[in-house]
């Protein structure tokens, strides 16, 4: 069918709905990235989303190709193929894997919904496995420094109706989130503040991105230096005096400049990136970064959000925290949850070659992981549970097809700011995909029967 495109703005007419057998939803959440932005359209024609009104590029690449690389029937390894069985057969097989297994790792649960999130953690503490998710290899450093600093943080909302200075540290929404800035900050036109003329952009950054590009200020810092100039603002913050030259490859005259220009703003925000989480330091970079925000409110109103990158991962760590106590790389295989980043995190288990069996949902691994994991997590049965063929599915021994959150099916989502959004389906899944979290129901109660509970 082809796909139909309107101008911006513009819409189809009632008559052509009517004619077309047309459908919009409105109020649409789009599961890309952690903006989560909420008010989009899409045009349904025949049962085909056609259309998106108010999405970014990525967003409307996601929803117009929905249909792509889909794994449409459940699959079990038979030799050296996969062959498709019913639903039934590979809950079965996927079930007796865990149940055979001594420690089984379950990861990703950053692209699906908290309900299933929910299910996923009982279902690791049933098996006396190790659940981790995304955020072990992105903003796990994030977490580790807001556990001992806390989180001087507030929601994207009132960064738009109030924030005059803006700060995007080692981060570059203009690729990475493309309606951030024109939804949240420079570009967001809130109640108190009307737009770009209201507002300054800082951007700290190892390179000159899109982002810098636009901004008022560029600081540019030497690669793994991140530590030093942050340490350096908070110096220059309380005039004291910086006694070299240069800091991080940065001037102390900038440095003093960028100092004075953040105390004399009305409300501060800070939005930092991998960039400043995965350099060297990296925990530590964020507790610089908690220490300057810290700092700053003496003088005015500041806030720090880290960019988020999958649309769920922030909900994540906001259930694991809720169900055990622990944000990511949580073990329960002594029988209660336990935490120890750099041990219990999936890829140093799987790198000591210590777990048996994996279950991997909506993630690709195999993709992602370094060379030494990905070997240890084929040496041993792996389960998948995704929508889309991916490097990790056409390894694994049982592949279960799953619906999309967002698109197929209904879920809960959590905003890069902590915020819970509901996600709406707006088209039926393939004939015989479920959602994540009917899967999972599943598969743990095919575990307990098993188990003869």
């Amino acid at each position: 069918m082809e796909e139909r495109r309107y101008p911006e703005g513009q819409g189809p007419s009632q008559e052509e709905m009517r004619r077309s057998n047309l459908e919009i939803v409105t109020g649409v959440t789009c599961p890309f990235c952690g903006c989560l932005c909420d008010d989009l359209e899409v045009v349904i024609e025949g049962g085909r989303i056609t259309n998106v009104k108010n999405g970014c590029a990525y967003s409307l690449a996601k929803y117009l190709n929905y249909q792509r690389e889909r794994l449409l029937k459940p699959m079990v390894r038979e030799g050296e193929e996969l062959v498709a069985v019913s639903l039934e057969e590979a809950v079965e097989r996927a079930a007796q894997i865990l149940v055979d297994s001594i420690y089984p790792v379950l990861y990703g649960w950053s692209s699906t919904s908290s309900e299933a999130q929910r299910l996923g953690i009982e279902l690791a503490e049933e098996v006396r496995g190790a659940i981790d998710n995304t955020s072990s290899v992105c903003h796990g450093p994030t977490v580790e420094a807001l556990q001992e600093l806390g989180h001087p943080g507030c929601t994207l909302g009132q960064v738009r109706n109030r924030a005059d200075l803006i700060i995007y540290w080692g981060s570059n929404p203009l690729q990475s989130h493309l309606r951030h800035m024109s939804r949240y900050t420079i570009g967001a036109v809130g109640r108190w503040r009307r737009g770009r003329e209201d507002r300054t952009l800082i951007v700290v950054d190892v390179r000159k991105t899109y982002t810098a590009r636009v901004a008022d200020y560029f600081i540019q810092v030497e690669p793994n230096k991140d530590f030093e100039l942050l340490t350096a603002l908070r110096m220059a913050l309380m005039y004291e005096e910086i006694e070299q030259e240069r800091v991080a490859g940065v001037p102390v005259e900038a440095i003093e400049e960028v100092a004075e220009i953040l105390r004399g703003c009305e409300f501060g925000a800070l939005f930092y990136g991998l960039g400043l989480t995965m350099s060297s330091g990296k925990n530590r970079n964020i507790d610089a970064a908690i220490s300057l925000v810290r700092d700053l409110n003496r003088w005015t109103k500041f806030v720090m959000i880290p960019m988020r990158g999958h649309f769920n991962v922030a909900g994540a760590n906001i259930v694991f925290l809720w169900q055990t106590g622990y944000p990511f790389a949580v073990d329960f295989s002594h029988g209660y949850p336990r935490y120890n980043p750099g041990v219990t995190s999936v890829i140093d288990i799987l790198s000591r070659r210590e777990s048996d069996a994996s279950l991997i949902v909506a993630s690709d691994p195999v993709a992602n992981f370094p060379r030494r994991a990905v070997e240890s997590l084929l040496e041993n049965p792996l389960i998948v549970i995704d929508p889309h063929r991916t490097a990790t599915a056409e390894r694994a021994d049982v592949v279960i097809p799953s619906a999309l959150v967002g698109i197929e099916c209904k879920g809960t989502a959590y905003r890069m700011d902590g915020v819970p959004l509901k996600m709406k389906k707006v088209v039926d899944p393939p004939p015989g995909c479920l959602s994540d979290e009917e899967i999972l129901h599943r598969i743990l109660e095919e575990v307990r029967r098993l188990r003869g509970e």
